[in-house]
Protein backbone atom coordinates (compact mmCIF):
# COMPACT_ATOMS: atom_id res chain seq x y z
CA UNK A 1 0.00 0.00 0.00
CA UNK A 2 2.59 2.72 0.93
CA UNK A 3 4.47 1.78 -3.02
CA UNK A 4 1.04 2.41 -4.36
CA UNK A 5 0.30 5.70 -2.55
CA UNK A 6 3.75 7.05 -2.98
CA UNK A 7 3.08 6.39 -6.98
CA UNK A 8 0.34 8.10 -6.73
CA UNK A 9 1.07 10.67 -4.95
CA UNK A 10 4.07 11.70 -7.12
CA UNK A 11 1.74 11.28 -10.45
CA UNK A 12 -1.27 13.61 -9.14
CA UNK A 13 1.74 16.42 -7.58
CA UNK A 14 3.44 16.51 -10.97
CA UNK A 15 0.08 16.83 -12.49
CA UNK A 16 -1.06 19.40 -10.20
CA UNK A 17 2.32 21.37 -11.25
CA UNK A 18 3.78 21.43 -7.56
CA UNK A 19 7.03 20.91 -5.80
CA UNK A 20 7.52 18.88 -2.59
CA UNK A 21 8.36 21.82 -1.03
CA UNK A 22 5.22 23.22 -1.61
CA UNK A 23 3.16 20.60 -1.10
CA UNK A 24 4.98 19.34 2.31
CA UNK A 25 4.35 23.50 3.42
CA UNK A 26 0.31 23.11 2.08
CA UNK A 27 -0.43 20.07 4.37
CA UNK A 28 1.86 21.55 7.18
CA UNK A 29 4.27 18.38 7.54
CA UNK A 30 7.69 18.56 7.19
CA UNK A 31 9.32 17.98 3.42
CA UNK A 32 11.55 15.07 4.53
CA UNK A 33 7.75 13.59 5.45
CA UNK A 34 6.42 14.47 2.74
CA UNK A 35 9.32 12.56 0.39
CA UNK A 36 8.37 9.17 2.60
CA UNK A 37 5.44 9.38 1.64
CA UNK A 38 6.19 9.65 -2.36
CA UNK A 39 9.09 6.99 -1.75
CA UNK A 40 6.34 4.46 0.04
CA UNK A 41 8.38 4.22 3.14
CA UNK A 42 5.18 5.73 5.40
CA UNK A 43 1.24 6.12 5.15
CA UNK A 44 -0.52 9.41 6.10
CA UNK A 45 -2.56 9.97 8.70
CA UNK A 46 -6.86 10.17 7.67
CA UNK A 47 -6.09 13.92 8.05
CA UNK A 48 -3.40 14.23 6.19
CA UNK A 49 -4.41 11.70 3.15
CA UNK A 50 -7.51 14.26 2.79
CA UNK A 51 -5.33 17.59 2.92
CA UNK A 52 -2.68 15.67 0.20
CA UNK A 53 -6.48 14.65 -1.56
CA UNK A 54 -7.26 18.69 -1.86
CA UNK A 55 -3.98 20.06 -2.22
CA UNK A 56 -3.27 17.80 -5.37
CA UNK A 57 -6.94 17.45 -6.65
CA UNK A 58 -6.83 13.52 -6.06
CA UNK A 59 -9.48 11.39 -4.40
CA UNK A 60 -8.37 9.16 -2.01
CA UNK A 61 -9.72 6.01 -3.93
CA UNK A 62 -7.01 7.47 -6.41
CA UNK A 63 -4.23 7.83 -4.10
CA UNK A 64 -4.62 4.36 -2.29
CA UNK A 65 -4.83 2.44 -5.86
CA UNK A 66 -8.50 1.57 -6.19
CA UNK A 67 -10.48 1.85 -8.93
CA UNK A 68 -12.66 4.64 -9.88
CA UNK A 69 -15.03 2.99 -12.21
CA UNK A 70 -17.74 1.47 -10.02
CA UNK A 71 -18.95 -2.53 -11.29
CA UNK A 72 -21.72 -2.89 -13.87
CA UNK A 73 -25.03 -2.45 -11.94
CA UNK A 74 -23.74 -0.59 -8.82
CA UNK A 75 -24.46 2.42 -9.94
CA UNK A 76 -28.15 1.47 -10.11
CA UNK A 77 -28.20 -0.55 -7.31
CA UNK A 78 -27.25 2.16 -5.15
CA UNK A 79 -29.87 4.46 -6.83
CA UNK A 80 -32.33 2.13 -5.56
CA UNK A 81 -31.51 1.80 -2.13
CA UNK A 82 -31.02 5.61 -1.99
CA UNK A 83 -34.30 6.22 -3.04
CA UNK A 84 -36.18 3.77 -0.24
CA UNK A 85 -34.03 5.17 2.37
CA UNK A 86 -34.96 8.86 1.12
CA UNK A 87 -38.75 7.81 1.01
CA UNK A 88 -38.57 6.76 4.66
CA UNK A 89 -37.40 10.00 5.85
CA UNK A 90 -39.45 11.90 8.47
CA UNK A 91 -40.74 15.65 7.19
CA UNK A 92 -38.03 17.10 9.49
CA UNK A 93 -35.31 14.79 7.95
CA UNK A 94 -36.25 15.49 4.29
CA UNK A 95 -35.48 19.44 5.24
CA UNK A 96 -32.27 18.62 7.16
CA UNK A 97 -30.71 16.76 3.47
CA UNK A 98 -32.77 19.33 1.26
CA UNK A 99 -30.23 21.56 2.84
CA UNK A 100 -27.42 19.53 3.17
CA UNK A 101 -27.73 19.07 -0.52
CA UNK A 102 -28.30 22.40 -1.47
CA UNK A 103 -24.84 23.36 -0.32
CA UNK A 104 -23.81 20.82 -2.62
CA UNK A 105 -22.00 21.63 -5.93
Amino acid sequence: MPAVLGEALRAARLRAGLQQTEVARLIDISRNAYSRLERGQMLPSVQTLFRLCTVVSATPNELLGFPSALPPGTSATAKDALQRRVRQLNGRQALALIQLLSGVG
